[in-house]
C-alpha cells in the first residue's frame, strides 16, 4: 500500500464536497502536471492518501481511499492527463497546517516541505504515521 496527498482549493472542491459524495466517492479530474499525473498513475486501489486545502488554509483535512485507478480525464480535451476516483475517510480532529508540519524536524524530507505547489504527491509510511499522529487520524484506518 502506498500513500499520496492530493491538494485541493477549498473554493473550488473542499473536504465538505468530497464527505458528501459518502462511498461513490468523487474522481480527481483537472490535473495538468506531468508529475503529478504520473504519481496517480501508480496508485492503485486501497491506497490512502491525505485531503490537503491550498491556497489561504493550507492544511489537513483528513484522509482519503483511492476506489478507482487512473484512467483518462474527460476534463482534458488533449488527451494527456488522467484521473482517479477517491472516497473520503476521516476527518482529522485537528487540522495540521502547513507551518506545523514545516516545524516538525522528522517530515523535513516530505515532498509537501519541499514543494508544496505540486497538487499530487506520494507520502513516505514514516510520513503517513506521524502527520496522522499529528492530526489525530487512525494511520490504519480503511473504511469510513
Amino acid at each position: 500500500m502506498a500513500f499520496w496527498l492530493f491538494k485541493s482549493e477549498p473554493n473550488t472542491w473542499g473536504w465538505d464536497d468530497q464527505l458528501k459524495r459518502g462511498a461513490k466517492g468523487e474522481h480527481w479530474d483537472g490535473v495538468r502536471n506531468f508529475l503529478a499525473n504520473k504519481h496517480m498513475k501508480h496508485m492503485k486501489v486501497g491506497d490512502r492518501g491525505f485531503f490537503y486545502h491550498s491556497v489561504n488554509e493550507k492544511r489537513i483535512m483528513g484522509t482519503v481511499n483511492i476506489i478507482k485507478e487512473h484512467y483518462p480525464d474527460h476534463t482534458d480535451p488533449k488527451e494527456r492527463f488522467g484521473m482517479v476516483d477517491i472516497m473520503a475517510l476521516e476527518t482529522a480532529s485537528h487540522h495540521a497546517t502547513l507551518a506545523e508540519i514545516k516545524a516538525e524536524p522528522r517530515l523535513a524530507d516530505m515532498v509537501l516541505v519541499n514543494n508544496s505547489r505540486l497538487s499530487v504527491q506520494p507520502v513516505s509510511d514514516k510520513e503517513w504515521k506521524l502527520v496522522c499522529q499529528m492530526c489525530g487520524l487512525d494511520a490504519a484506518r480503511t473504511k469510513p
